[in-house]
């Protein structure tokens, strides 16, 4: 993570879905508040259909385009295994993963105060260990690297991490602003702002072996 600056913690509870509203100055819509039981079968299991709608309804509310690619099967929503998909989870694509000339090029989605579970990337036999950074679209995320923790940064911690988290050096990045992996193997994760987020992701190739998570519950 890019600690050469840092921003003042501007306070989002974690893991609460969408009280807020935005910026009726400009005409914008109210976020759509979600419960996790929407996000789940009678039978417990995770609804992708589900979760995938929430976000096509941020993106129309963000006014972003969903090409073809998004209505398709490339587009993929997770729970983590976990089962507090409006905690722990996202919705993605991947738009190139190039082994051979070693570039990746990634869209993240998240509802409000959503996580991406810490994480790094280690080397593997077919890869380096890969390198990330990330540019707020829509909507704004705090990023969280290795380094010396943030004063206050336990009170944005969701439940889920309270225990195992590593990574506590916080950087809010706002529409436009690039934030970068400190270096090779560091534990990361991301939390979404209380509207929502489009983040891209530029990268060295993504080895799916390469994953490791701090929570041993998350499954990927």
């Amino acid at each position: 993570m890019d600690i050469s600056r840092r921003t003042a913690i501007t306070g989002i509870a974690a893991g609460v879905i969408g009280s807020g509203v935005l910026n009726a100055a400009h005409g914008e819509e109210s976020v759509k508040q979600y419960s996790n039981d929407d996000f789940y079968k009678a039978d417990g299991t995770f609804d992708v259909e589900k979760a995938k709608q929430a976000y096509y309804d941020m993106m129309d509310r963000f006014n972003y385009p969903i090409v073809d690619r998004l209505r398709g099967e490339e587009f993929w929503a997770v729970d983590f295994g976990m089962g507090k998909f409006t905690e722990v989870g996202m919705a993605g694509i991947f738009w190139v993963n190039n082994q051979k000339d070693n570039y990746f090029g990634h869209e993240i989605y998240l509802l409000p105060g959503q996580m991406i579970p810490e994480h790094k990337h280690v080397k593997t036999p077919d890869a380096g260990p890969k390198m990330e950074a990330w540019q707020s679209r829509h909507g704004w995320v705090y990023i969280y690297g290795e380094g010396d923790a943030t004063p206050g940064v336990e009170e944005h911690v969701p439940p889920s991490h309270k225990e195992c988290v590593v990574a506590c050096n916080e950087q809010k990045l706002l529409p436009g602003e690039v934030g970068t992996l400190a270096g090779a193997e560091q534990w990361h994760w991301m939390l979404a702002g209380p509207d929502g987020a489009v983040v891209t992701e530029y990268a060295t190739y993504h080895d799916g072996t390469a994953l490791r998570f701090s929570n041993s519950d998350v499954q990927f």
